[in-house]
């Protein structure tokens, strides 16, 4: 028996001695339970590394992919050459790192629906949000190692960090937005057949919010029809306070406009990953 295996035995042992008399589950079991499963799918990534490339190899290869290639023309936009857009493009692959860590929930997630675990998962007397959360927060762990590694690779190529506080609250602000975006793609992970079909789909989102964004580029040399897209995107917003808290500049309007996102998204789109979740058949 594997440990992985062996904590969701573990779990559904616990979990019978944690429900009450009329059938609910008090708080304190839904913790124990989320943090058991969050052991379970911690086993599980040491049991199989290679889903680990992703957080590991996407930071090294789009920094230095678009540090290197599009540094030296860009650059010169920003008044710079290749060291001014290094510190252009960091804070914004930053923004970015949410957005891949919450496709790989959505295809993990539905990967374990079809390989029969989520059916095991729901036959257990345990919170069905638990096992959401659990989820979200291993999808978190991997998105601040990606984090990490994305600033140890800004530093080698040049990126002067001169605000330690405002490099943290960069941080946390970026797994603010991309917890919110999880939610929308667990609630993909359970509506899509297969783990094909909710990489497609979230190719055709998330391709345009980036590059019509401010991640890459200044929104200012792009049509006028692009800008209007782009100011209202919010990966503009999380990416352009993420400058400001990191490099300096203009925070607080970028900054309320990721909040209201993020509590948007999250309000809208948890209930419903949890619905989905409980009455998928």
């Amino acid at each position: 028996m594997s440990a992985a295996t062996a904590t969701t035995a573990t779990t559904a042992a616990t979990a019978v001695g944690d429900l009450r008399a009329d059938g609910r589950i008090p708080l304190r079991a839904h913790v124990r339970h989320t943090s058991a499963l969050v052991r379970r799918n911690l086993l599980w990534i040491r049991q199989d590394p290679e889903s680990m490339f992703d957080a590991v190899l996407f930071p090294i290869v789009f920094t230095l992919l678009f540090v290197y290639v599009f540094g030296g023309s860009i650059g010169q936009s920003l008044g710079g050459g290749q060291e001014a857009y290094v510190q252009y493009i960091v804070p914004g692959l930053m923004a970015m790192m949410g957005m891949n860590m919450a496709q790989g929930v959505g295809t993990g997630f539905n990967q374990d629906f079809n390989t029969g675990v989520m059916d095991r998962f729901r036959s257990l007397p345990i919170g069905r949000g638990s096992v959401l959360f659990a989820k979200i927060s291993v999808e978190m762990m991997r998105m601040l190692i990606a984090t990490a590694i994305l600033m140890v690779v800004g530093v080698l190529v040049g990126f002067d960090i001169t605000d330690w506080p405002g490099l943290f609250a960069a941080v946390g602000l970026s797994a603010v937005f991309g917890s919110a975006l999880m939610w929308v793609f667990l609630t993909l992970g359970v509506v899509m057949k297969n783990a094909q079909s909710v990489q497609a789909m979230g190719f055709l989102v998330l391709m345009p919010l980036q590059f019509g964004s401010s991640i890459f580029a200044p929104p200012q040399s792009m049509p006028g029809w692009l800008q209007n897209f782009t100011e209202y995107n919010p990966l503009s917003s999380l990416a352009d306070a993420a400058r400001g808290l990191m490099v300096g500049g203009p925070v607080a309007q970028d900054l309320w406009m990721t909040l209201a996102w993020s509590v948007g998204i999250t309000a809208v789109m948890a209930p419903v990953a949890i619905h989905k979740f409980r009455t998928k058949t």
